[in-house]
C-alpha cells in the first residue's frame, strides 16, 4: 500500500534568511519554530514576509531538523541563546526587530523579551500558540523519573500531536520522538516565564486557534493577562488547528504580522508610548 506524499513534502528543514528590500527593508523579522519541529514549519510564511520587503532570519534551533539524537544533546538554554544569535544577526541590517514564534518559539520570544539584554533590541513579539502554563497528565508528573530510564519517548506520550494541522496532507515534519531531557528542561523553565511576563514593555500579538490540540488556548488567555499595559493584542484563528502557520489561516497571519510589524516599527522609530487604550484589544 502506497502512501500519497504531504502536500509540503518539499518544505526545507533548513534556516532560511531573507535581505530586506522596499519600504520593510529595515524591519527585522526573527521567526522562530517549536519543539520538535524546524524550519519547514514556519517556511511558508517566511517566504510571504520576505515578498513584502522584510528582512527575515528563520533559524533551526540546535538539535532540531536532523536527527533526534541530535536534539537529545540540547536543552532550553541551547534554544535561547539560537534566538539571541538570530536577533544579533539582524540588528546590523536593520533599525528594528520583530520575534516572530510558534509554540515553544513563541515560549522562547517572549522568555527573550522579558529577560536579558536583549529585550531593548526587540520592537514586537508575535507569539501563535505559545506554550506557557504547566503541562498536565501523568507523563509530565513521572517526566524526571522518565528521563532517568528512558532517553526518548512517543511524543504523543508528552501529550504532542504531530502535525496537528486542519488543512488535509500537510505535514510540519517534526521528530516522532521527544528527548526527555530536553522536553524537561523547557518544562523547568515555564514558571520562570510566566513570571517574568507582567516585565515585557514592547507590544504583543497574540495569535491563537480556537481548536488546538497540542497546546490549550488557555495559554494564550494567561498571556493576554500577564502581559500588563494594553501591550497584549489577541488575534484568533478560527479555522486552523496548532500547527496554525501551514493551516487554513496562515495567509491571515501573513498579512496581520506585517501590519504588526510596521505599526511596532514606526512607533519605536517615533519613540510614542504603548497604545492609550488600557486593557486587551481583540482582533477577528
Amino acid at each position: 500500500m502506497t502512501h500519497a506524499a504531504p502536500l509540503n513534502a518539499a518544505l526545507s528543514t533548513e534556516p532560511f534568511r531573507a535581505p530586506g528590500h522596499g519600504n520593510n527593508a529595515r524591519i527585522g523579522l526573527a521567526l522562530i519554530h517549536g519543539f520538535t519541529g524546524n524550519p519547514a514549519s514556519l517556511r511558508p510564511l517566511a517566504e510571504g514576509l520576505a515578498a513584502r520587503g522584510f528582512a527575515i532570519d528563520l533559524p533551526r534551533l540546535p538539535g532540531h531538523g536532523t536527527h533526534v539524537r541530535d536534539m537529545a544533546r540540547t536543552t532550553y538554554p541551547d534554544y535561547r541563546a539560537e534566538v539571541v544569535a538570530t536577533i544579533d544577526r539582524l540588528t546590523p541590517a536593520t533599525d528594528h526587530v520583530v520575534l516572530v514564534g510558534l509554540s515553544m518559539g513563541a515560549t522562547l520570544a517572549l522568555d527573550v523579551a522579558a529577560t536579558g539584554d536583549r529585550s531593548t533590541a526587540v520592537a514586537g513579539v508575535v507569539a501563535i500558540n505559545p506554550q506557557i502554563l504547566d503541562r498536565e497528565g501523568l507523563a509530565v508528573k513521572l517526566a524526571p523519573l522518565i528521563e532517568r530510564v528512558l532517553p526518548l519517548a512517543p511524543a504523543t506520550l508528552a501529550g504532542l500531536h504531530k502535525d496537528d494541522i486542519a488543512k488535509p496532507g500537510v505535514s510540519e515534519l517534526a521528530y516522532d520522538w521527544v528527548p526527555t531531557r530536553a522536553g524537561n528542561s523547557l518544562l523547568r523553565e515555564l514558571p520562570r516565564i510566566r513570571a517574568r511576563l507582567p516585565e515585557i514593555t514592547c507590544p504583543v500579538l497574540v495569535a491563537h486557534s480556537r481548536v488546538d490540540h497540542s497546546v490549550p488556548p488557555e495559554n494564550s488567555q494567561t498571556v493576554l493577562e500577564l502581559v500588563k499595559g494594553g501591550l497584549a493584542t489577541e488575534l484568533v484563528l478560527e479555522r486552523s488547528f496548532h500547527v496554525a502557520t501551514l493551516d487554513y489561516d496562515r495567509e491571515l497571519l501573513e498579512q496581520r504580522i506585517a501590519e504588526f510589524a510596521e505599526r511596532v516599527s514606526a512607533q519605536k522609530t517615533a519613540a510614542t508610548a504603548a497604545p492609550d487604550a488600557p486593557g486587551i484589544r481583540s482582533e477577528s
